[in-house]
């Protein structure tokens, strides 16, 4: 009897499978190079390029991780990656990813912080 590691097999095929979601939608070696999500990748496209994406995240390789999910549109990543900014006092970038996240919640809360700013600087120059 043989025995898998589902694991390792998982990880070759998603492997696989990148290669070739990769190859087909190359862009002069840029994964992505606008913020509207890619139209042409299909739903199992963007479920393999959102897992690696989520790989390289977790391990601490934000920029790249970045421009896949700007290319797939996931909604949760563009908001980890606004986290990101935020949390490195990036607060007009982290704004910028939560719009395009459609995270009204955390984008409110940074679009009333910035009104309040620009309504005391107003106040001081009056």
């Amino acid at each position: 009897m043989l025995w898998y590691n589902y694991n390792d097999i998982e990880k070759k095929e998603m492997k696989d499978d990148l290669k070739k979601v990769f190859d087909a939608n190359k862009v002069n070696g840029f994964i992505k190079v606008t913020e509207s999500p890619t139209k042409t990748l299909t739903s199992e496209e963007k479920a393999i390029l959102n897992r690696k994406g989520n790989v390289l995240f977790n391990s601490g390789d934000i920029n790249t991780a970045r421009r896949i999910f700007l290319a797939t549109g996931y909604s949760d990543g563009l908001t980890r990656v606004g986290d990101n900014f935020l949390k490195n006092g990036d607060e007009l970038t982290a704004l910028k990813y939560y719009l395009l996240a459609h995270n009204r919640n955390k984008a409110g809360a940074l679009i009333q912080k910035t009104a309040k700013f620009i309504s005391a600087l107003i106040a001081e120059e009056e």
